[in-house]
């Protein structure tokens, strides 16, 4: 393009995807085909790019651990500087810079694609997720229960009343006998 302001250059691609483009439980999938369509516009400080990227997005939902596989489409804009900046005060955190008339698309994009991924992915908005006491698909059973929960402070007490109780008879011949022997 030169350094003529004013310039521009369309471009469509299609480029693998590079690794650890996204988190734990959301992510495209590193060498998966990611649709970029790309506008390059000289101006007077170096050359702006615009664009939208396409890629596919796999995971599991954070509630019931299903397979999630979407389409993200994000959009992208950054400029490239013709030079860095002479003066460090004056530089921002981060800025590109143009290497012998190269541009370095691969952080944008992934800046791009991994704030638009969502940290916890659900498979449909309204996923009940899973049983929490037997892990139970919730959206399989939703009338699924446990019964009647009990209170933890009170369930030392309840193991005692399903003890067997000795009969009444029994303990009474016990005391008179220890009388006798007086």
């Amino acid at each position: 393009m030169g350094r003529k302001p004013g310039a521009e250059r369309t471009y469509t691609l299609t480029v693998p995807a590079p690794a650890d483009m996204g988190y734990d439980v959301n992510s495209v999938p590193e060498d998966s085909p990611m649709e970029i369509e790309l506008r390059l516009e000289a101006i007077m400080e170096g050359v702006l790019a615009t664009g939208t990227i396409s890629a596919r997005a796999v995971g599991e939902c954070v509630r019931c651990l299903d397979p999630i596989d979407e389409r993200v489409v994000v959009g992208f804009q950054e400029l490239y500087l013709y030079e860095a900046p002479s003066d460090p005060e004056e530089a921002e955190e981060e800025e590109f810079v143009l290497e012998d008339d190269l541009l370095d698309l691969e952080t944008v994009l992934r800046d791009a694609v991994v704030l638009a991924l969502p940290h916890n992915p659900l498979c449909g908005p309204e996923c009940p997720g899973l049983c929490p006491e037997c892990g139970a698909r919730l959206a399989d059973d939703p009338d699924h229960t446990h019964g009647e929960a009990i209170d933890p402070r009170w369930a030392t007490l309840s193991q005692l009343a399903e003890q067997p109780v000795p009969p009444a008879d029994q303990t009474g011949s016990d005391i008179t006998s220890d009388d006798s022997k007086e």
